[in-house]
């Protein structure tokens, strides 16, 4: 068994000093920062596109289940709202600019922005949204492995809430006609 070599305190405190300016940013982050910032501003116009998404359905929501399932819609625009802000600030501590741009916010997102026109319409297409973003997420914490465990343990707490969605969404759809 491989054991890690540990710096010396007089080295960390060096090394501390050096480049203060980047606050969290150390010598020791190992990933590629600018990708990293990019695929979380990709991550942040997703999320906004789902609670922009999850926000129009909670209240164009028709039907004998709307009351109950345009509920849930709007907890989880909340909840994706609450996803989009870690996202931010974890750019911000990484040195980057969170981009919020309504201009290209849609080409940005990995999930669609689909209106729905019935109920189940949108249940189908939130859990579409919900799929993309389990997919993207499992992607990018194997992208980001070890080399910057923080982030990768944001992503893996957001995607643990992206299939919470996708399996109350599925169920949803057990219980309201096509």
């Amino acid at each position: 068994m491989t054991q890690a070599t540990l710096t010396d305190t007089s080295t960390l405190r060096a090394q501390a000093r050096k480049h203060v300016e980047d606050g969290a940013v150390t010598a020791g982050y190992a990933a590629d920062r600018e990708m990293v910032l990019k695929l979380l501003n990709e991550a942040l116009a997703t999320e906004l596109v789902c609670v922009l998404r999850y926000r129009r359905h909670h209240f164009m929501a028709r039907g004998i289940n709307s009351k109950s399932i345009a509920d849930e819609f709007l907890v989880h625009s909340n909840e994706e709202q609450g996803h989009a802000d870690q996202l931010a600030e974890r750019i911000v501590q990484l040195g980057g600019e969170p981009d919020f741009s309504p201009d290209t916010l849609t080409s940005r997102s990995h999930a669609e922005y689909v209106p729905g026109a019935s109920l189940a319409d949108m249940i189908r297409e939130n859990l579409v949204a919900e799929r993309v973003a389990i997919d993207s997420y499992r992607e990018l914490i194997q992208y980001l492995d070890k080399a910057d465990p923080t982030t990768g343990k944001l992503i893996k707490e957001i995607l643990a809430v992206e299939e919470q969605h996708a399996d109350e969404l599925a169920d949803f759809l057990v219980d309201v006609p096509a």
